[in-house]
């Protein structure tokens, strides 16, 4: 038998407010937390015809209600279907948005290395705190489970957990429960001590199963193997005689098309808690992150797109380079960047607005 509309809401207030509280729901809280305007006595039919299709029930007489498995399930599958349509509705949207930010990222790494006639680079930007949206447990064996974990950006990490006993449905559902309601919406900084040990003592025996799924999140959360860097002018360092020695210039090169050595500039840039979040950095000679640059400057900056997103340019010369003008560039692009982020921020909110209203 299908609920309606009505019997879904009350029965989701009533699943939500236990899991707030820990409490027995009576129809007097829940006529408070609907929009439903409904009187004590109607919620209180509903709730009676829930009790009876086994999606709630009643510890004890004259109580309220509290959520049956049967009712954990119906709220899980309900999470579970409404997280699997908005990542099917941010997938086109996000796609098309990374291919026209990869485009003004090269675009702008050109422009850096035409007008500066040094090298240039851009990292594309990375949530530099990300927070957890969703996490889902599912039985892969006997022994093995797989934690599915969404993170900021629609980024999805599956990892493989081992446990020492069979985790049944029921228990697996309750596990699923009590992560997404302590963790989503916190990053790994913010999930503390004793919301983890919190979640152990509910957790029971299974606590060593919340321990590493936590570890899980972290690795998750702080995965950085999908940095993508965009490179220009490379070819611009044999222009300096200080350079141009074929071992100097072929190192530089080197770092150029391999770009593992140039994450660690950008690691370093956004790690660097001692300058504004759009501040310049210099490194000259040794201070630089990459030892193959040890006879160049490399300047740069981090520019943000939005609360946490952020990412690096960087330009490389020799140490003679015109700092004055280096730094000046890299300023107008980050304020440029922004700029452009806004404008089409602003032109999809003011369009689902118009589709809104029509």
């Amino acid at each position: 038998m299908e609920l309606s509309s009505r019997q879904e809401t009350i029965l989701l207030a009533i699943i939500k407010t236990y899991l707030d509280t820990g409490e027995p729901v009576g129809s007097r809280t829940i006529s408070k937390y609907t929009d439903l305007n409904l009187s004590s006595a109607t919620i209180r039919n509903e709730m009676a015809d829930l009790e009876e299709m086994g999606y709630i029930m009643q510890p004890h007489t004259s109580a309220g209600r509290i959520p049956s498995d049967k009712g954990y399930r119906f709220y899980v599958d309900r999470l579970m279907a409404d997280k699997e349509k908005e990542v099917d509705e941010m997938k086109e949207i996000l796609i098309e948005k990374a291919d026209k930010m990869e485009q003004v990222l090269k675009q702008i790494a050109k422009s850096l290395s035409v007008n500066t006639n040094y090298a240039a680079m851009i990292s594309a930007p990375r949530y530099h705190q990300n927070k957890l949206k969703f996490i889902q447990l599912s039985r892969m064996g006997d022994d093995q489970i797989v934690a599915v974990i969404v993170v900021e950006g629609n980024i999805i990490k599956n990892e493989i957990i081992d446990v020492q006993q069979y985790l049944d449905d029921e228990t697996l559902l309750k596990l699923n429960i009590l992560l997404n309601t302590h963790l989503n919406g916190l990053s790994i900084e913010e999930i503390s001590l004793a919301a983890i040990q919190k979640m152990k003592e509910q957790a029971g025996i299974h606590s060593e199963v919340i321990s590493d799924v936590i570890d899980a999140v972290g690795e998750a959360i702080k995965a950085d193997e999908d940095l993508e860097i965009y490179t220009s002018g490379a070819n611009n360092i044999f222009k300096y005689p200080e350079l141009s020695d074929h071992e100097k210039a072929s190192e530089i090169i080197t770092a150029f098309e391999e770009k593992k050595q140039l994450s660690d500039i950008v690691y370093e840039t956004l790690s660097n808690e001692d300058v504004d979040r759009t501040g310049i950095q210099v490194y000259i000679g040794e201070e630089s992150p990459v030892r193959n640059m040890k006879d160049c400057s490399v300047v740069t900056a981090t520019y943000e797109l939005d609360e946490g997103m952020r990412g690096t340019i960087g330009i490389i010369g020799p140490k003679r380079m015109d700092y004055d003008k280096v730094v000046k560039t890299l300023k107008s692009i980050t304020s440029q960047l922004d700029s452009i982020y806004k404008n089409n921020t602003g032109k999809k909110n003011k369009r689902k607005k118009e589709i809104l209203e029509e």
